[in-house]
C-alpha cells in the first residue's frame, strides 16, 4: 500500500500494480533499451503453464511492430513455476511500446539512444550525500573532530593521539569510514572519468554545491576521496583503515557530531598493524596490511596520471603516495580486515593479490613509474602478471555463497590494467582468465530465465554490477560479444528484470517502481531523497531468516515474489536487502557511464 500511495504523489507511473487474481507478469527494464542492444523480457508465472509467441505493441498507436517466439520455458524459479525470455533485439526503432504475451501485459519501456542518458551523473548525487566533513546537501559539516588513534603503538602514536582524519564518505546508512570501500569506490570514479570522460557534466563546484568549477562533477567526487585518502595515509609508516566502528549503530541519525566513543565527537582512528584486531569480545582475521594498503596505491596512481595534465603540483603527492602506499603493502602480505566491537559483521576480505595486481599495473600506467628508486619494487609487469597468476578468477564467481565481503573487490580490474602492458601474450592470458571467471557465472546462469549467476548473498547488487563491468570489460578488450546478453542480463536485473519488478536505484528511472523506504536515516527521519543510491539487493531467505535484529515495518508488497530461495524487501527494517552502499553505487556510476557511451558511440556512427 505504501507503494502506491507514494506513487499517486509522482508522475503518472510506467508500471502497473498487481491486479486480482493475476499470476502471471511481464519484467522489463525500466531505463529502457538502446536501439542496437540485447533486448530482453522475462514472463513468469506462479502456475505451471506455457507461452509460445509474444508481441511488442507501439504505445501511441496499439499497433503491433515485433511478433516473438518465447522460446524454451525454464521452469521453475523463485516463486515462479514457469518462466521464459522474450527476446526482441531485432526490434531497433526508436519509441514507447508495451509487451503482450496472451492476455499479460508489460509496463510500458523505451527504446531509445538517451535512455541512459544521464544515470551516472544522477548517480554521483547519492556519493555527495554520503561526504562526511562538509556536506553539500545538508549544507552543514558533520565528524569534524575524527579522530583518535587505536593501535598505533608499533608506530610511535599513542593511543588516543589525535590524528586530522575528516572528509570521505560514509560507507553505508551508518556513518562508519572505511579505508578499503573508499579507495575502491575512488578507483572507478576515476576510471570512469577516464574511460569516458565526455559522460560527465559539470554543474558542482569541488565543495558539492551548485555551480561550475572547469572540471567534470565525476573528477570533483573522486578528489573529495582522494583528499580523504591522503589524511588516512598521511606519513611513510602510517595508514589508517577504519574510523569509528558497530557502536555507530545505536541509533538511526542525520550525521553530525557523534560521542558515543568516549572522547568528545571524535571517534576512533584504526591503525593498519597487519594483526589481528580485537575491540569487545570479536576478533578479525587480518594477516597483513596488503588488501588495504595496495588498494591506496591504486587510487593514488590513477589519480597522479589523470592529475599531470590538470594539477602538476596534485599530481606530484599521489605519485609519490602511490609508492609509500605501495611500500606498507609489502610491510607484510596479507589481509587487513575491518574491527567490529558489539556485533559479528565485520568486512571480511580474504584476498589480496588482486590489490597487488592492480596497485602494480596502476604504478606501471602513471607518472610513478618513473619515480621508481628502490629494487624492492622489481619490474613491476612481471611481479603484477606472478599476483595475477595466484588469482586469475574472482574467487566469488561460481560459488553459491561467501562471507561479507569476503572477495573484495568484486571484479579484478587489475587484469584490465595489465592487458595494457603491450605484451599481446599478457592481454590473451588474463582475458582468458576474465573468461573463465564469467564462464564460471554463465554456467549457473543459464539454467534460469533471469540468467541469474550471482549468489544471493548481503550486497549481491554489488557483485551484480561488479560482473556486468568485468563482461564490458573483456568485450571491450577482446570484442568478442559472446556474453553480450549475459552482461545486459544483469544490468537488466538492477532496473526491474527481476522476480519483484522493481529497480534497485533509489529514483532511477523517475517514473518507476524504485525503491521508496530504503534502511536509510534520511529517507526515515526527514524524507530526504536518496537520489542514485543502488541498494543492497535480495539475499537467500536462509540469510534473511538468520540475521539479527530485522523486522519489516509495514506490509510486504512483494509479499506473492518472495520464496524460500530469495527475498528483498522495500522496507526500512530490512538493513540487509534494502540498506544503499556507497562503495556499490560508485562502481555503477563506471557501470551507467559505459552504457551512456555505447549510446553516443552509436548515434555517432549514424552521422
Amino acid at each position: 500500500m505504501k507503494k502506491l500511495l507514494y506513487s499517486l504523489l509522482l508522475l503518472p507511473v510506467l508500471f502497473s500494480f498487481k491486479p486480482s487474481g493475476q499470476n502471471s507478469w511481464i519484467r522489463i527494464n525500466q531505463l529502457g533499451y538502446l536501439p542496437s542492444g540485447v533486448k530482453t523480457a522475462i514472463w513468469v508465472s506462479k502456475e505451471i503453464t506455457s507461452i509460445k509467441r509474444f508481441e511488442v505493441i507501439d504505445a501511441t498507436t496499439n499497433k503491433i511492430i515485433f511478433k516473438g517466439k518465447a522460446g524454451t520455458n525454464f521452469g521453475e524459479y523463485g516463486p515462479f513455476k514457469s518462466s521464459f525470455r522474450l527476446s526482441f533485439s531485432k526490434l531497433k526503432l526508436a519509441g514507447e511500446y508495451y509487451i503482450q504475451a496472451g492476455k499479460i501485459k508489460s509496463p510500458r519501456f523505451k527504446i531509445g539512444s538517451d535512455v541512459y542518458k544521464g544515470s551516472a551523473d544522477f548517480a554521483l548525487r547519492y556519493m555527495r550525500q554520503q561526504r562526511s566533513g562538509f556536506n553539500p546537501y545538508l549544507k552543514d559539516s558533520c565528524h569534524t573532530n575524527d579522530g583518535f588513534v587505536i593501535y598505533g603503538s608499533k608506530a610511535g602514536l599513542k593511543d588516543s593521539t589525535f590524528i586530522d582524519a575528516s572528509g570521505g564518505w560514509h560507507d553505508a546508512s551508518d556513518y562508519l569510514q572505511y579505508s578499503s570501500t573508499s579507495a575502491n569506490a575512488t578507483y572507478h570514479l576515476l576510471a570512469a572519468y577516464r574511460d569516458f570522460p565526455k559522460i560527465f557534466s559539470d554543474e558542482k563546484q569541488a565543495n558539492g554545491l551548485d555551480g561550475k568549477n572547469g572540471l567534470a562533477d565525476v573528477l570533483d567526487e573522486a578528489k573529495w576521496g582522494l583528499d580523504w585518502l591522503l589524511k588516512m595515509h598521511p606519513k611513510e609508516n602510517w595508514m589508517f583503515n577504519q574510523i569509528a566502528d558497530d557502536r555507530d549503530h545505536i541509533s538511526m541519525r542525520i550525521p553530525k557530531e557523534d560521542n558515543q566513543y568516549g572522547k568528545g565527537f571524535e571517534r576512533p582512528l584504526y591503525f593498519i598493524t597487519g594483526e589481528p584486531q580485537q575491540r569487545g569480545k570479536f576478533m578479525n582475521n587480518t594477516t597483513g596490511t596488503s588488501s588495504t594498503a595496495a588498494k591506496f596505491a591504486s587510487a593514488f596512481a590513477l589519480g597522479s596520471k589523470i592529475y599531470s595534465s590538470i594539477d602538476k603540483t596534485f599530481e606530484e603527492t599521489l605519485s609519490i603516495k602511490s609508492l609509500t602506499a605501495y611500500k606498507y603493502a609489502l610491510k607484510k602480505k596479507g589481509v587487513t580486515q575491518t574491527a567490529s566491537v558489539k556485533s559479528p559483521y565485520i568486512y571480511a576480505e580474504d584476498n589480496w593479490v588482486d590489490d597487488m595486481e592492480l596497485a602494480l599495473a596502476s604504478i606501471e600506467n602513471s607518472p610513478a613509474k618513473h619515480k621508481l628508486i628502490s629494487d624492492i619494487y622489481g619490474n613491476l609487469i612481471d611481479t603484477a602478471l606472478n599476483y595475477a597468476r595466484s588469482e586469475p578468477v574472482t574467487p566469488w564467481m561460481g560459488a553459491d555463497t561467501a562471507k561479507h565481503y569476503q572477495w573484495y573487490p568484486f571484479h579484478n580490474f587489475g587484469h584490465y590494467e595489465l592487458a595494457k602492458s603491450g605484451r599481446s601474450e599478457i592481454k590473451n592470458e588474463l582475458m582468458a582468465s576474465y573468461k573463465t571467471g564469467i564462464e564460471k557465472v554463465w554456467a549457473k546462469a543459464k539454467n534460469n530465465a533471469f540468467y541469474r549467476g550471482i549468489p544471493y548473498i548481503w550486497c549481491s547488487n554489488n557483485l551484480t554490477t561488479s560482473f556486468a563491468i568485468q563482461c564490458y570489460l573483456y568485450r571491450s578488450s577482446t570484442n568478442d560479444r559472446s556474453y553480450e546478453e549475459l552482461e545486459q542480463a544483469n544490468i537488466d536485473w538492477l532496473f526491474g528484470c527481476n522476480p519483484w519488478g522493481t529497480s534497485m536505484v533509489y529514483g532511477l528511472p523517475a517514473n518507476g517502481d524504485t525503491p521508496i523506504d530504503p534502511h536509510s536515516a534520511f529517507t526515515h527521519l526527514k524524507n530526504y531523497p536518496i537520489d542514485g543510491g543502488l541498494v543492497d539487493g535480495p539475499v537467500y531467505g536462509s540469510i534473511f531468516n538468520n540475521l539479527i535484529g530485522i523486522k519489516l515495518n509495514d506490509a510486504d508488497e512483494y509479499a506473492q515474489f518472495q520464496s524460500p530461495l530469495v527475498v528483498y524487501h522495500d522496507d526500512y527494517g530490512d538493513y540487509s536487502t534494502n540498506e544503499p552502499t556507497m562503495d556499490g553505487t560508485a562502481s555503477l556510476i563506471y557501470l551507467l557511464a559505459s552504457k551512456e557511451n555505447a549510446s553516443r558511440e552509436e548515434d555517432a556512427a549514424k552521422k
